[in-house]
């Protein structure tokens, strides 16, 4: 009679590639961000096929779906045979803008960097910062 695999909750978010490191997995555990069935879990408990799980991960939301016990960590395809991803697809608006600054200030084209005497009289004009 062969005993079932008993697979701690971090190592399998490990092992699936959800987190980069069983830390990082027993880090988002204890703070919260794994549930099943919207109660927090413990690293130590016991994964079962069946169950599914929501896991927020910065600001996405996954929710995944046990189908196979794995422990070790593997290649993508390996870890994916073994969950099945319900997580609603990424809105358009939920991504971030842009990260980048643009300058509010017109000026013509040509013209080069505003004088000190320019800045002075475009934040008088509220265009300069």
């Amino acid at each position: 009679m062969e005993k079932s695999k008993e697979i701690r909750i971090d190592t399998y978010l490990w092992a699936i590639r959800i987190f980069k490191s069983r830390t990082l997995a027993s880090d988002a555990i204890k703070g919260g961000k794994v549930k099943l069935k919207d109660t927090n879990v413990k690293a130590a408990h016991v994964v079962k096929i069946g169950e599914t799980y929501s896991i927020t991960i910065g600001a996405t939301k996954k929710i995944i779906e046990v189908t196979g016990l794995i422990e070790k960590r593997g290649n993508y395809e390996t870890a994916k045979q073994n969950y099945i991803d319900h997580s609603p697809p990424i809105e358009k608006s939920e991504r971030q803008e842009k990260a980048f600054f643009t300058m509010n200030v017109k000026h013509e084209k040509g013209t080069g960097r505003p004088t000190k005497k320019n800045r002075r009289n475009l934040g008088k004009e509220g265009g300069w910062f």
